[in-house]
């Protein structure tokens, strides 16, 4: 049940990206980079691939950024599918096709599918109460709504999901919620809705995911499975109010879309028949055959919808294959920061591609290299240019400049016969044979940076091959000897110009073109070498084959390139904390009498100790010159009791006292922000004014 042994064909899904914003380099790292060194490699090993993704054009995320821009939906997810679809196709993401929700096709696709299910009587109706904006007039739906996650306090979890533990939320899960409209505290309104009963399908869950997935997903896919499906699964909404997206196709389903965790899945089904009609197949086996192995790559934030809601809705639907895997990977963090497309925190692919022009490949073996497969991983560009300069330039590149110019200073670049052997020519010879199963072994596991540093190794290989035989020595001694040194480096490269296409594809073809192993005049052979061609120990490149001249797989990246990117991201950094520093909003009017009950003294803190079990809290003895009293301050993360013994400070003391985790606070000590944000005392003039003086 966990994996299909020899699968007739592959159905792979890229998850549809927000068209909210440009893609980014966790967007990258997390589902596309992965996605496609798998696609490249089943390919490049003969197997039958349809590799589909499309913009997700109907997420409340798209009618925020178009209130925010003052502009339609439909004109913000034109500006950024064109954006995104170009941005894939420069990078060299090799979609079979890649759609768009806004298609005809996929509205169609989706409402037949909802509909299937509607007539089946799998969807339950219920009237309930769902958050409502009054001054808006509008129901919360999903990002349209802010507040605390129930499940890890998050302060700024959305209606639909907590960015900050990923798990999945309901808007009135939500506790003190607000209206990311107008702000305002919103109230309940009664709505019907369409439910997706998950609670029918926890049994074929718990078969299909925890009996037959514990040993072949990744655990962080099946951890968070099992923790939804042990929490017990409810129904959940597939429908919204909201004027944006595809109308509920049923009667009642007037001023209400479908919701686009519905949706959006279906979006590969309809890429799939949008490619399928283009290249005149047949769509319905790549999702309704068995022998089709159908996998999805994913973020985390996405695992609930791809492991427990889709599969219960193709569950339902009847006809369709189930995932075999969902690899899904955690986040990417930005110079220790999380990526934020709202707050501009990113490193945006279409602007790398300008920055970094016909560097593609040197973006994908860091992303790779650094992949957060298996935890949250951080994306420098210190790091960035160490991949780049330390491993492409100083490993690959510089073995196959090597092996090209001797070639070409030598033999003319004409490929040299193979003498005789050394007992190092054959163990060399055989290890590059076993380097296709090593790869693939680490690529079919999903584990895509293992793979990368396996196909480095090879370089690294080739690398101490050429070092420890130093052909530019023995070439004064023995030119016999030499040939084969250089016979056996050149059949090195060519295998790294096979193996390297999954993860290097522009330095593939780069250096397939050195080797001249795509020119029509060389034989069939040499212009068609695939994946298993490497294992077969048989000469990839011929005696007598003619290359080309050496040019640079890879550029140096200099120092001052990578200061310019830091620099661009502390302003950025600058331009949050200005747009996000808030000054407190004038309070009610007060009459001077309100005023003047106020009694503010100057008093003298003389002791100060940490409340137990409290972050935030310190219990304070201070002295008013009336009395000493105790007074309990959030300021503990801000100052040690140490420091602040000693310390003249403002003080209201009549207050009414207030009981904070079983202590009375019997005043309130003034604070305020400094420029920088710091908390500081708002002090007396310290000049003779002594503990018990008012402050008028």
């Amino acid at each position: 049940m966990s994996d299909i042994k020899s699968p007739s064909r592959y159905t792979i899904t890229a998850a549809l990206p927000y068209t909210n914003g440009p893609i980014h380099i966790g967007h990258l790292a997390g589902v596309y980079v992965p996605a496609d060194i798998y696609a490249r490699y089943l390919r490049l090993t003969g197997k039958d691939v349809a590799f589909v993704c499309g913009s997700d054009e109907h997420g409340v995320a798209i009618s925020m950024k178009a209130k925010k821009e003052g502009v339609t939906p439909k004109d913000v997810i034109d500006k950024y599918h064109a954006i995104i679809k170009q941005s894939f196709l420069d990078f060299g993401i090799t979609f079979d096709n890649y759609s768009r929700t806004s298609a005809k096709i996929h509205h169609d696709t989706a409402s037949e599918f909802f509909v299937k299910l509607y007539e089946k009587g799998d969807f339950i109706e219920e009237t309930t109460a769902q958050l409502y904006d009054e001054e808006a007039q509008q129901f919360l739906a999903d990002r349209f709504v802010i507040g605390t996650c129930p499940k890890c306090g998050n302060e700024e979890a959305y209606g639909d999901q907590c960015e900050n533990c990923g798990s999945s939320l309901n808007a009135t899960d939500l506790i003190n919620p607000k209206s990311t409209i107008t702000g305002t505290v919103p109230t309940t309104k009664e709505t019907k809705h369409w439910f997706l009963p998950l609670d029918r399908y926890e049994e074929f869950l718990k078969d299909w995911i925890l009996k037959g997935h514990k040993d072949d997903w990744k655990p962080n896919v099946y951890g968070q499975c099992k923790s939804w499906i042990d929490g017990g699964l409810e129904p959940r909404a597939v429908t919204r109010d909201l004027d944006w997206g595809i109308p509920v196709p049923v009667e009642g389903g007037e001023g209400k879309v479908l919701y686009v965790w519905f949706d959006a899945p279906i979006g590969y089904i309809s890429s799939t028949k949008e490619w399928a009609a283009r290249e005149g197949k047949d769509w319905e086996p790549y999702w309704k055959d068995e022998n089709t192995k159908l996998v999805h790559f994913i973020g985390k934030d996405n695992i609930v919808f791809h492991c427990i809601i889709f599969p219960s809705m193709l569950k339902a639907e009847g006809s369709y294959i189930l995932p075999v895997n969902v690899p899904a990977n955690e986040f990417l963090n930005l110079e220790g920061n999380k990526l934020s497309t709202s707050k501009n925190w990113a490193v945006w692919l279409h602007e790398y591609l300008i920055d970094f022009p016909e560097m593609q490949d040197s973006l994908r073996y860091t992303l790779t290299a650094n992949a957060p497969e298996t935890k949250d991983n951080d994306f420098t560009w210190k790091d960035f240019q160490a991949r780049n300069n330390n491993e492409l330039v100083a490993i690959l590149g510089n073995f196959i400049n090597r092996v090209v110019v001797l070639t070409n200073k030598y033999y003319d670049g004409k490929v040299p016969a193979v003498g005789n052997l050394t007992d190092v020519d054959a163990e060399t010879l055989e290890q590059l044979s076993k380097y296709p199963e090593i790869i693939s072994s680490s690529i079919e596991r999903y584990r895509f940076r293992e793979a990368g540093q396996e196909l480095m190794n090879l370089a690294r290989l080739g690398n101490k091959y050429l070092a420890d035989a130093e052909p530019w020595k023995v070439i004064k001694i023995d030119e016999e000897r030499v040939k084969t040194i250089m016979n056996i480096a050149l059949q090195i490269a060519a295998g790294l110009a096979v193996l390297s296409e999954p993860f290097l594809p522009f330095t593939s073809n780069k250096l397939k073109n050195i080797l001249k192993l795509s020119s029509n005049s060389e034989t069939e052979r040499s212009r068609s070498l695939n994946w298993n061609d490497v294992s077969s120990k048989e000469a990839l490149l011929q005696p007598e084959h003619q290359i080309n001249q050496a040019e640079l797989l890879f550029r140096k990246i200099e120092d001052s390139e990578i200061q310019t990117q830091l620099e661009k991201l502390e302003a950025t950094k600058k331009a949050n904390e200005y747009e996000n520093k808030k000054v407190m909003p004038q309070k009610d009017t007060i009459t001077f009498d309100d005023f003047s009950k106020l009694d503010m003294r100057v008093g003298t803190i003389i002791e100060a100790e940490k409340m137990a079990k409290a972050k935030k809290l310190l219990v304070l003895k201070v002295d008013t010159g009336l009395d000493v009293r105790t007074i309990v301050s959030g300021i503990a993360e801000s100052f040690s009791p140490e420091e602040i013994i000693g310390k003249k400070v403002t003080v209201l003391i009549n207050l009414a006292p207030r009981a904070l985790r079983g202590v009375d606070s019997e005043g309130m000590i003034l604070m305020t922000e400094n420029a920088d944000g710091k908390l500081v005392f708002v002090n007396p003039d310290e000049s003779g004014v002594g503990n018990g003086e008012g402050i008028n």
